[in-house]
């Protein structure tokens, strides 16, 4: 079974920025659509933000345009999530899911093969 690894969670102020980081073996890496999905307690796990494997395609939950941004570090094979200007109701785990074939169904978590075990975000306002 793949690993897929998040770091970098924690608690921060509101307005304040949080840099996330998903390290996927190789193989995965190279020839998997990455994306981002986060669960608040109490709500379905939503989708955030997605990259295609060249890195070109990326694709953003309306509730993050312009104050995430996803991106791939090809040197650590690792997907990189920016999350700036952060504001309480971002408060949520985050979670790392890879998918070889995702198509149009880049928000549905059933369409991704692989996850990781998530990371805390905790936004305090």
């Amino acid at each position: 079974q793949a690993q897929l690894v998040e770091s970098g969670g924690g608690l921060v102020q509101a307005g304040d920025s949080l840099r996330l980081s998903c390290a996927a073996p190789g193989r995965i890496f190279s020839t998997y659509y990455m994306g981002w999905f986060r669960q608040a307690p109490g709500k379905e796990r939503e989708f955030v933000a997605g990259i295609g494997v060249s890195g070109d395609e990326t694709q953003y939950a309306d509730s993050v345009k312009g104050r995430f941004t996803i991106a791939r570090d090809n040197a650590k094979n690792a997907a990189v999530l920016q999350m700036n200007s952060l504001k309480s109701e971002d408060t949520a785990v985050y979670y790392c899911a890879a998918s070889f074939s995702i198509g149009e169904y880049y928000t549905l978590s059933s369409a991704y093969d692989y996850w990781g075990q998530g990371t805390q975000v905790t936004v305090a306002s």
